[in-house]
């Protein structure tokens, strides 16, 4: 079906697994002239796909020189440009777009190349909540819209929280309406007890061809993964916690919901939980939603934060990615010489993508999707269970934009999470519910007896392995 008609020229940044998985799903579900769509790309990967769809391709790597010099010959008032690029400035294409009156949409919030690990930057300066505070400077005046990291983490994963939300308040006999505003949501979560929540993702696709030495391989861009995974470690900071890590640091400026470790993403671990996967160690990787959704259910009442959930990333991805990351840190965080994105070679396995809500009446809670490899290939073309996920969510965000046009800039956390929903599931394979008993300090055992606080599961430190 087609969800909604768009008149205007569509300009696609990059053309990686995102940009090849998600062609097809716009010109199967937006009603547009196919002649309207162009894409701007800084390798050449995707030539061939974007050729068997007759889609126009340039090579053309964009830099602070001569991004405007591109794209303003390419966009208009009542165009969109998506941003699924990296190594460009999202915000200096968000402000362009809006100059242009051009809607925007990107799935993570970019610098220019370099800036993950410049080293006359801060880590408070190169780290997620930085750049988010930049993107959202430019959210205090109406405009066309900009949809902000919509991707499926962040973004897909911010609709699965106030899914699981109702879905508690349903299992717990608390009668709710579904809420209209930011602060009736933080309300529905602060009644329920939600001290914390995991993006709780585990990755199993297999490929034919094992990981080689020197040879980084992934189910999405290699190159988003490392840029994030040596930004430092992120986690919105709950308002329950007693104890702040010791490596831990505060923000000088900004919303204040989130703090930051002085260690890379990739080389922090903490404990989580997933249906199938069951009890496992993640990479505490940061993201924007882990900052967003921390921010978006904060209470604050008389200028002082009464209630705030910590929340953060807790991913294992596919067995070779692990074995990549750990190569990466032993090498000082050098990307090795060799990419490989797994695709075709992928003979089992799937992604268990969701949200994992805890300290409720019910103690956890995970939501969300659990796609395999067999599903996304009878779904749609150019993708895998990951980049699936991502693509369905950017489709929804699409669409969500070209019928919300003057939203300006806003979050997932601010869109209508069932309209989103309802044109992303299904791509999303079995979305599942699931409660358990599980808590970090289940099943410790002899060997790793330490807790930082026992009458408190729910503490940071109770989840950080080491």
């Amino acid at each position: 079906m087609k969800h909604v008609a768009f008149g205007g020229r569509l300009v696609m940044l990059g053309f990686g697994s995102i940009g090849q998985g998600v062609m097809p799903l716009i010109l199967r579900h937006i009603d547009m002239p196919r002649e309207n769509i162009t894409i701007v790309s800084g390798d050449p990967r995707g030539q061939d796909i974007a050729a068997e769809y007759g889609i126009p391709f340039t090579v053309l790597p964009l830099t602070r020189d001569n991004y405007r010099d591109v794209l303003t010959p390419l966009l208009g008032a009542g165009d969109f440009l998506l941003n699924l690029s990296v190594d460009v400035s999202s915000v200096a294409l968000i402000a362009f777009a809006r100059e242009r009156g051009a809607l925007y949409l990107d799935t993570c919030i970019e610098p220019w190349a370099g800036g993950y690990t410049d080293p006359s930057l801060t880590p408070s300066q190169r780290s997620n909540y930085a750049l988010r505070e930049s993107a959202l400077a430019l959210a205090g005046e109406p405009g066309p819209t900009a949809v902000l990291t919509h991707g499926a983490n962040p973004g897909l994963v911010s609709h699965f929280v106030k899914r699981a939300l109702l879905h508690i308040a349903r299992d717990t006999g608390v009668e709710t309406d579904v809420p209209a505003t930011r602060a009736g949501w933080a309300a529905l979560s602060r009644g329920l007890g939600v001290k914390v929540i995991h993006i709780a993702e585990r990755d199993t696709q297999l490929a034919s061809m094992p990981k080689q030495p020197g040879e980084f391989v992934n189910t999405w861009s290699i190159d988003g993964f490392v840029g994030e995974g040596c930004q430092p470690s992120e986690l919105g900071w709950g308002t329950h916690e007693k104890v702040m890590p010791p490596d831990a640091r505060r923000h000088e400026f900004g919303c204040d919901a989130a703090i930051y470790l002085l260690r890379p993403g990739a080389g922090t671990r903490v404990r989580t939980w997933t249906p199938l996967a069951g009890p496992l160690h993640g990479f505490l990787v940061t993201h924007n939603e882990s900052i967003s959704i921390a921010d978006y259910y904060s209470v604050v009442e008389a200028g002082t934060v009464q209630y705030r959930p910590t929340v953060h990333y807790a991913y294992h991805p596919c067995d070779d990615a692990v074995l990549s990351v750990h190569e990466l840190a032993g090498c000082n965080w050098r990307q090795q010489p060799t990419q490989r994105l797994m695709m075709d070679e992928i003979v089992s396995g799937i992604d268990e993508l969701g949200v994992l809500l805890m300290g409720h009446a019910k103690g956890a809670y995970w939501y969300g999707s659990r796609l395999s490899i067999e599903q996304a290939r009878a779904l749609a073309p150019h993708n895998n269970a990951t980049s699936l996920q991502v693509t369905a969510a950017v489709l929804g965000g699409l669409v969500w934009a070209i019928e919300n046009p003057r939203a300006g800039a806003v979050e997932a956390d601010h869109l209508d999470h069932e309209r989103v929903l309802a044109v992303a599931e299904p791509y999303l394979g079995d979305m599942a519910g699931a409660y358990s008993d599980w808590t970090p300090l289940l099943d410790r055992g002899l060997l790793f007896p330490e807790a930082v606080d026992a009458s408190c599961p729910w503490q940071f430190g109770n989840f950080r392995v080491g």
